[in-house]
């Protein structure tokens, strides 16, 4: 078997919470590393989602973590296209069962932000997380996390 943990580290992008708003996203520094792969776990939506009441996960990029620009599809793999704004997932329909989704980042930027921004009425939260796996580190074995 071959060792993957050895290689990576996992890095909070949003916090595991029942959000009903949009979050301040931490800026994840990918400084040391050559690979990221963005984790997002979305539990059963707390209201049906819809064109109105919906949630879009926006990811931007930045150089200095002070300027921060959307990602384009270039930036990511794993999706047909990005929205405005550098949505790269967007909850629309209803959302009945929990599910991951993952997004690789093969931007040049130091810096990343994952935003759930929220459009419409959310009466009730829907369970999300996020992580950042930052990997091929320039200084391997990274720490246990554990």
């Amino acid at each position: 078997m071959k060792d993957l943990h050895s290689g990576m580290t996992a890095l909070v992008a949003i916090a595991a919470a029942a959000l009903d708003a949009d979050n301040t996203p931490p800026a994840v520094d990918l400084q040391g590393y050559n690979a990221a792969e963005i984790v997002l776990a979305v539990g059963i939506g707390g209201i049906t989602f819809s064109g109105t009441n919906k949630i879009e996960f926006k990811l931007t990029h930045s150089d200095d973590d002070s300027a921060y620009e959307a990602v384009t599809a270039d930036d990511v793999l794993g999706v047909d296209s990005v929205g405005t704004g550098g949505i790269i997932k967007a909850l629309t329909e209803a959302h009945a069962a929990a599910a991951a989704y993952r997004f690789g980042y093969v931007g040049s930027k130091r810096y990343l932000k994952l935003t759930a921004d929220f459009s419409g009425t959310h009466g009730t939260g829907t369970p999300i997380a996020a992580v950042v796996l930052a990997g091929y580190g320039h200084d391997n074995p990274q720490a246990d996390q554990a």
